[in-house]
This record gives C-alpha cells, sequence and structure tokens, in this order.
C-alpha cells in the first residue's frame, strides 16, 4: 500500500476524519510490509479509532469542569482506615450504576474527601464515554437565578442540566435552599429521577436532609427522587487534606 497523498489526506480532513489520515501517516512501511492491503487498512482503521476514542474522553472530561482532573477512583488512599468499602467503589467504577440510572451519596465531614471521591466518579463516568457534569451547589444556585432573569431561560437551564448522564453536586445542602432553588430542585430531580444518575456530595447524614431542605412536602417530594435509588457512601472522618499534604 503507498502513502496516500496530500490530496487524499485533504479529502479526509474536509470530511472530518484526521484521525484517520493521522493513522496513515503513522503506519510504519517496515513493520506492515509483508501484510496483505485488508490487514493494513484493519490496523490503520485500529490506530485511528484509539485516537478517536482518546481525544472523545479528553474533550469529555475537560468539558466536566471536574474540581480534581487527574482524580481516580483506582488511586484512593485510607480506604479501610475511613470505613470504605473497596468493593463498592470497585463496583462504581464500572459506571453499571449509570445504566441503571442510580444515584450516589458521598457523605462525611469536612476534608473527608467528597469532592475528590465525585470528581474520580465523573472522570470514570467520561472514561466510559458518558456526558458527565461536576458543579458546586452555589454554582448552580447562581446559574438557575441568571437564567430566571431572561426570557424562556428556566426551561433550557432544566433541559441543560437534565440531559447529563452523569450530574456531580457537592456541597449539597451546605446551605439551606431557598424555596424558589426548591422548585428548581424538584423539578430537576423529577427529570433526572429514573433516566439519569446525580453524585451528591454532603456533610448531612441522611437524617438532617430533611428538615434542611424546609421540612415540608417539598422535602418530601425532593428527598423521595434521591434516596430509593441510591448507593451511600461514608467518608468517614479523617481529614484527606491533611493526609494529602504529608504526602
Amino acid at each position: 500500500m503507498t502513502v496516500i497523498d496530500i490530496e487524499t489526506k485533504r479529502k479526509l480532513r474536509e470530511m472530518g476524519v484526521a484521525v484517520l489520515a493521522d493513522a496513515f501517516d503513522a503506519q510504519d512501511d517496515l513493520l506492515t510490509g509483508g501484510m496483505s492491503f485488508a490487514e493494513r487498512v484493519s490496523l490503520i482503521v485500529d490506530d485511528a479509532h484509539a485516537s478517536f476514542t482518546s481525544q472523545k474522553i479528553e474533550g469529555l472530561t475537560r468539558r466536566a469542569g471536574l474540581r480534581y482532573p487527574d482524580a481516580e477512583l483506582r488511586r484512593l488512599d485510607l480506604l479501610e482506615e475511613r470505613g470504605i468499602d473497596r468493593g463498592v467503589i470497585a463496583n462504581l467504577a464500572t459506571c453499571t450504576f449509570i445504566g441503571r440510572a442510580e444515584n450516589v451519596v458521598f457523605q462525611g465531614f469536612t476534608g473527608s474527601g467528597k469532592t475528590y471521591l465525585g470528581s474520580a466518579l465523573a472522570r470514570a463516568a467520561c472514561q466510559h464515554r458518558y456526558r458527565a457534569l461536576y458543579i458546586r451547589m452555589p454554582d448552580l444556585a447562581e446559574a438557575w437565578q441568571q437564567a430566571a432573569d431572561k426570557p424562556g431561560g428556566k426551561e433550557k437551564f432544566l433541559r441543560k442540566y437534565a440531559a447529563y448522564q452523569l450530574l456531580v453536586a457537592d456541597e449539597w445542602l451546605l446551605d439551606e435552599p431557598d424555596d424558589a432553588l426548591r422548585g428548581m430542585l424538584l423539578e430537576l430531580l423529577e427529570r433526572r429521577y429514573d433516566s439519569v444518575s446525580t453524585v451528591f456530595c454532603t456533610q448531612y447524614a441522611r437524617k438532617d436532609w430533611h428538615q434542611r431542605l424546609g421540612g415540608d412536602v417539598h422535602a418530601d417530594a425532593i428527598m423521595d427522587r434521591i434516596v430509593h435509588r441510591a448507593v451511600w457512601v461514608e467518608t468517614g472522618t479523617a481529614n484527606m487534606r491533611e493526609h494529602s499534604a504529608r504526602k
């Protein structure tokens, strides 16, 4: 197989398959000289597909806005000391819970690694080619307030945040939501319920949620769309920021 000419490569790039053109360029004729035409094409397509997948994952990870972009579930410290079940983490890393539209709650004291776990889980989702987003609750509340001031803004906001296959809500219930924010949360969680997965990183145990959500029927409704299909992971009391600083 001769090396493709400049015009052919131009056409490949024009068609949006630049990775295929690059794969042709990268092929080593000395190593593949004895292969058949079909074998060489298969190898080129394999290389192009690997590059395409890598680029797609990188793009998904970048757009996820992770607090810790390099976080990995395989590199967690002090799991036993923190009382975290390795089997549960290993299962979460497969991201099969997303296919089942289950939620995940990381609950523990300040500094116990909740944000890192949320970032690591979102990164794993990106590696499985799911659309994920990490966002702090104060930022979500601000985005909602800005959307509310624009014509059609509320509906666009809800469609956007309902569409993520994995949404990581950090600092969940750190501030008690007002009525407007509770209304948004109920509608957003209703749209996400039984369809996609949400991760909640919070200091507060489940018994405290109802009161912090207002203690009324809205609180009932919000919790009903979270707790019955959720994997709960308590992150313990160890201060992982202090541990990381010592390392």
